[in-house]
This record gives structure tokens, C-alpha cells and sequence, in this order.
């Protein structure tokens, strides 16, 4: 195979009659990097794509070159409606436990809880290292904390413009803008070229806690040549710019002023470091104390105060069960709750079933965050409940009291034409998000075979020559219970729905071991299906169909314990369903003496 790129053709003069001969054009860095060193063709990278697609959430990413793996965050999502009982969900580990002695590490994109949740999950499974910035890491040794990890696991600071090597991969992070500090995206250098993550980002030009986004290096990247883009989708379907964290610094000013003579709450996201930071400001600003509500945010600012990315005055942060020393308007309560999630702080204010804060006339709440897809209706309620205990409640579509952390669609745009990748693929994100991206990158001169849409489970193989859709590996989600992982599956969740729609019947019999014939019973216990006392002939008549079923398969030498189950199961089914119109889970409990 000819060598390209290293010979140079050697200076001569063009003779009578010949054609002149020309220098080689100069190669783009695009050219340059088709071929590897001594002119071999380049390796591909390989894209496991293990949550964080067609979901808001559980992000989980695996990147492949040359039998070195690297993962890229590791979150968890909450459960939704259909997952009754459920705590969290967790992406499935199956592919990464096989292949577990090729992962060189784990590599974090910032400290929420999309990102990072699954970790401790995780390393109980596979001990490998953890890359992460400082804060990022903060909050994941306090998770480690929780689960009894402490100390055995690897933690290794890297901080934005640094580079860590993994392998034949190196990953370099690049600062940028979010809703949390210390938040990158990566570029990982490859033998096959460089992949670039935006991890979630937007581009605020007055953030209000550190620097903005560092576009120069995305740009650089640009100029040097990018194989592969993976951008957040969150905002895909929004026009225009995201707000800059500026304006809620105005929303809040303007706020305090209206409400002088009330107490202040404040329901913001504990991840929200800079936004907790603007509240406290304002706080010292006009004389008040400021007390912290929710273990989350408790744990968060603990950590953001530690840490130093948090600066509070003395005396101005105050303990929640001092707050009925002050008056009412020299406090301002930092709250959790602003999803309206059941167990949070503001709900249980709402409901009055809070321990030490009682809400009514007289007190100001600001909900700060947007609501994440899926949870108006909890927040609606929340905020009617709040009202109907005379508070005076503002929400982010009343006042710029929230700015999202995602880009919309013009950082989408500035974000892609910085890097000009060679293929782009739209991450974090719902199907209607990751087509709306991908619909920016088809504007932008993008064509389909340029722009790939994925799901859990796809893997992807990127070349300088072609990008191709492998065979799916295993991938989905497992979820949380209490102390069980993964004992929940669509069976169970199946069963708590049936449960929960129809109730249940409990059928108790006693039958002779020798004949089968009814010693005692049967007794029906209802529970969730119909009120007993006031149903007794519906109850009766189910006694007397079980007590003719038993006597049917005595009569019939029918003795097996599984033909009596599913007998009494059909015909009871049938005589509630005509009679009712409802299909409760019917329970036979057999007994022999």
C-alpha cells in the first residue's frame, strides 16, 4: 500500500512538450487522519449504547477501541407511574460484567443524579477505577458512603483541561456550562479518531458560578478533526438560546422586595449549587436567615460548603428547628420538593405532615425548576394544595425564577458547527428530543447516513471510512426495591398493577386427604375487591361455587393441588366477572388433614 502523507514529490522542471507537473495538494487534518501510522488503515471505535436513549435519564454509555472499554457516567432514573412500589431504576449490568476485565475505568461527566446514581451499584458488581472532577466526586463518595463502600473504591480527580490515558484511549475534559458545577464534556482520543461527548451543557456567557463554556477547545477539536459527535438532547425542541443563570439573579432581587413581610420558600433541585449560592446572597442582602429542608439537599450543600463551592457568611445558615425563633420575614427556607415528588419536604408541607414546618397566609414559595416530563400533574397538586392554605406561590412560567442547564436549539447548532464531526449522534433524550436533534443536524448540511438515532441495547461502529449498526447486546433496567435489586420484574410490577386496579380474593378451604371431600370452608377474605358486610350475597355465592368445584373433582378423583387451584381460579373468575364486572387475583389456599 502506498505511503501517503509521508513522501514529499521531488522538485523538477517541467521539460518542452511535457505537461508541467504539479505539487500534491496539502491534506486536510480530516485526510491526514484516515490512515494510521505507516499508512494503515485506522481502527474502529465501538459505541454501546446502555441507557440514556428514549428516556430522560439512567445514563450509561460504553466506548470500545482495540479491547480497552471505557464507560461514561452511570445514572439512574426514577420510577415512573407503572412502577408501583419501585424506588429507582437502574441501568442493566449483564454486558459490562462479561466483559469486565477490558473496562479500564469510569469516566464522569458531572454529579447529578442521572449520572452518577448507579455507581455504587455498580462497584459492588466490578472494582474499577473512577474519573470525575472534584465535586463530581464529592458527591459520589458521599453515595459510596451510603452503601458501605467507603475506602474500596478507586477515586481519581481530574479537573477540566485535564487528561487521563485508559488504555489505547485518552480522555480529555472540557469544561462547560450546567446547572451543577464542575460539569465537562469529553473528548476521547482514540486510535480511530476522536469522539466528542457534550455530556449536558448549554452556553451561558454569565454563569453564575465559574467560567463559561470552553467553546475555544471545541472549536480546536473541530479544526483537528472529529470522528463522532454525542450531544445532549434535552432541549432539542426548544428555539432560541437558554436563558443566562443571570436573569433568576433579577427574578430573585425583584421577589425578596415583593414578599418583605413574608417567610420565603424556596423549592429548587439540591444538585442546584449555584442556584442555593444566588438564594443565600440574597438572603445576606436583605437581613435573613436561611435554613436547609430534605436530606438530599442537606447532603448536597454539606458537601458544596466542604468543598468550598459554596460560600456562606457566618450565622447566616441556621438549624430547621430554629426557625420559629425568628420572625417569619427574617427567614428564607431552602427547600426539596420542586418535582413534587411524594415524600419531599414541600409536599409533606403541603399536606401538612411535616415534623417541623407548618405553611398558611404569610408565607411566600418560589418554585424554582421546570417540571421534568411526566410530573406536571404532582406539581400541579402540589402548588393547589399550597394555595388552598393561603400561600402566595410563584412558578417558573409566572417569573424567570429557573433556567433550564440543557442547550436549546441554537448552542444545539453553534455546538455542531464548532466540532464539524464527521457523523453526529443525539443523546440524553426521549425519541421526540433525538429526532428533533437530529432534524438540526440534517439543517445543518448533515445527511442521513451521517446521523444515527439509537437505542438501549444498539452498538454502533464508527470508522473514518463508515459507521455501521452491529448486532444489540443486552440492556434494559433493572429495578429497586428497598434492599432488593433486580428481584422486581415485569411479572411482579404485574401483578402489584392487578392488584391495585381490581384488589384481591383470598379463598380458604380445608379438604380430606383420603377423598378430597370439604372438611371445612370455604371462607372468602376480600381485600381491595368489595366491602364484605355489604356485599354478603355475592360473598355466599362464591362460597357455595368453590364448595361445588371441590366436591365436583372429589367426585371426579381429581386430588392434584394445581388442577384445584386453576378450577376454583377460572370458575370464581367467571361468576365476579358476570356478577361485578371486575377481575380481582383470586388466591386458593388448600389445606389437607
Amino acid at each position: 500500500m502506498a505511503q501517503l502523507g509521508k513522501t514529499k514529490a521531488p522538485k523538477t522542471e517541467a521539460q518542452p512538450g511535457q505537461p508541467k507537473q504539479t505539487r500534491p495538494r496539502k491534506q486536510t487534518p480530516r485526510q491526514q487522519s484516515k490512515r494510521g501510522k505507516n499508512g494503515q488503515q485506522k481502527p474502529s471505535i465501538r459505541v454501546y449504547f446502555l441507557g440514556g436513549l428514549n428516556e430522560i435519564g439512567k445514563n450509561f454509555t460504553l466506548f470500545e477501541c482495540e479491547n480497552d472499554m471505557v464507560i461514561v457516567d452511570c445514572g439512574m432514573a426514577f420510577p415512573d407511574g407503572d412502577m408501583l412500589g419501585v424506588d429507582l431504576v437502574l441501568p442493566d449490568f449483564t454486558f459490562v460484567e462479561r466483559n469486565a476485565e477490558k473496562i479500564r475505568g469510569i469516566v464522569l461527566t458531572h454529579g447529578h443524579e442521572d449520572h452518577i446514581g448507579a455507581i455504587p451499584y455498580l462497584l459492588k458488581k466490578i472494582n474499577v477505577p473512577v474519573y470525575g472532577t472534584p465535586l463530581t466526586l464529592g458527591l459520589v463518595e458521599g453515595k459510596l458512603k451510603e452503601h458501605g463502600l467507603q475506602g474500596k473504591a478507586k477515586l481519581s480527580v481530574v479537573h477540566p483541561g485535564g487528561q487521563v490515558k485508559l488504555g489505547c484511549l485518552n480522555v480529555e475534559f472540557i469544561h462547560v456550562n450546567h446547572s451543577i458545577p464542575d460539569a465537562v464534556g469529553l473528548a476521547i482520543h482514540s486510535p480511530a479518531g476522536t469522539v466528542v461527548h457534550t455530556g449536558d451543557f448549554k452556553i451561558d456567557c454569565t454563569p453564575a458560578q465559574g467560567e463559561m463554556i470552553d467553546l475555544a477547545r471545541f472549536a480546536q477539536l473541530g479544526q483537528q478533526g472529529v470522528l463522532a459527535l454525542f450531544a445532549d438532547s434535552t432541549n432539542a425542541e426548544r428555539p432560541g438560546y437558554t436563558m443566562t443563570e443571570s436573569k433568576v439573579n433579577d427574578s430573585f432581587e425583584r421577589l425578596f422586595k415583593r414578599a418583605e413581610n413574608s417567610r420565603i420558600i424556596i423549592a429548587t433541585f439540591a444538585s442546584n449549587i449555584s442556584r442555593v449560592q444566588q438564594i443565600i446572597n440574597c438572603a445576606v442582602k436583605y437581613g435573613r436567615k436561611v435554613a436547609l429542608s430534605g436530606r438530599s439537599m442537606l447532603n448536597v450543600m454539606g458537601i458544596g460548603v466542604e468543598m468550598g463551592y459554596l460560600n456562606v457568611p457566618d450565622g447566616v445558615l441556621i438549624d430547621l428547628d430554629l426557625i420559629n425563633r425568628y420572625p417569619k420575614e427574617k427567614i428564607v427556607l431552602v427547600t426539596t420538593g420542586s418535582q413534587g415528588e411524594p415524600m419531599s419536604a414541600l409536599t409533606r408541607m403541603a399536606f401538612a405532615d411535616h415534623r417541623k414546618v407548618e405553611v398558611g397566609p404569610g408565607d411566600f414559595i418560589i418554585i424554582s425548576a421546570r417540571p421534568i416530563p411526566g410530573n406536571e400533574k404532582t406539581v400541579g397538586t402540589v402548588i393547589d394544595e399550597l394555595m388552598k392554605r393561603g400561600c402566595e406561590v410563584v412558578y417558573e412560567s409566572m417569573y424567570e425564577v429557573h433556567v433550564s442547564g440543557h442547550a436549546c436549539q441554537e448552542e444545539l447548532k453553534l455546538m455542531q458547527g464548532i466540532t464539524k464531526p464527521k457523523y453526529f449522534i443525539p443523546v440524553h433524550g426521549e425519541q421526540k428530543h433525538l429526532r428533533k436533534h437530529a432534524g438540526l443536524a440534517y439543517a445543518l448540511g448533515k445527511t442521513a447516513s451521517e446521523v444515527y438515532i439509537g437505542d438501549i441495547g444498539d452498538v454502533l461502529e464508527l470508522n473514518e471510512d463508515y459507521m455501521k449498526k452491529l448486532p444489540s447486546v443486552p440492556a434494559g433496567r433493572v429495578l429497586v426495591d428497598g434492599l432488593g435489586v433486580g428481584d422486581v420484574g415485569s411479572i411482579v410490577l404485574r401483578d402489584r398493577k392487578h392488584l391495585a386496579e381490581d384488589g384481591l380474593i383470598v379463598v380458604v378451604c380445608t379438604i380430606a386427604q383420603d377423598d378430597g371431600r370439604v372438611i371445612s370452608g370455604p371462607d372468602v377474605v376480600s381485600r381491595g375487591f368489595v366491602y364484605v358486610r355489604e356485599s354478603e350475597p355475592l360473598i355466599e355465592e362464591a362460597k357455595e361455587l368453590v364448595n361445588s368445584v371441590l366436591e365436583n373433582c372429589a367426585g371426579n378423583n381429581i386430588h392434584d393441588w394445581g388442577t384445584l387451584k386453576t378450577r376454583i381460579k377460572d370458575e370464581l373468575s367467571r361468576m365476579l366477572y358476570d356478577r361485578t364486572k371486575r377481575n380481582p387475583m383470586i388466591l386458593p389456599i388448600i389445606m389437607e388433614v
